[in-house]
């Protein structure tokens, strides 16, 4: 899991325990401003084929993946509690990320935005 912290216009996500290691980063940060779209993510998704980090079908995907234009980083165990957050204009185009409590943080990161 991940922990989102959101300082006036900044998000940060720090990556928590043993999937530091497993990711390969301690935390990504990006601007209210670059999110495109936000939504929960499906069990179902896969990330892209190409990995730095770790990658077991339908248990856990943790690191940066790559795909045709794509640059994404995922830290998720396959569970439900998934967070998919769409970006421009960073480094990463897609996070997938696993948080306590995904609703709420959809509801945080929805409102901060929309201000």
């Amino acid at each position: 899991m991940v922990e989102l912290e959101l300082t006036g216009t900044t998000v940060t996500v720090h990556v928590t325990g043993a999937h530091r290691v497993l990711a390969l980063r301690e935390e990504v940060t990006f601007d209210l401003s670059q999110i495109t779209s936000i939504a929960l993510a499906g069990v179902d998704m896969r990330p892209p084929w190409f990995r730095v980090g770790a990658f077991f079908p339908g248990v856990i995907a943790a690191g940066t993946f790559r795909g045709k234009g794509r640059k994404e980083f995922w830290d998720t165990l396959f569970g439900g509690h998934a967070l998919r957050i769409d970006l421009a204009g960073n480094e990463f185009t897609r996070l997938v990320i696993d948080i306590e409590d995904p609703d709420e943080a959809l509801r945080v990161l929805k409102s901060a935005a929309a201000a």
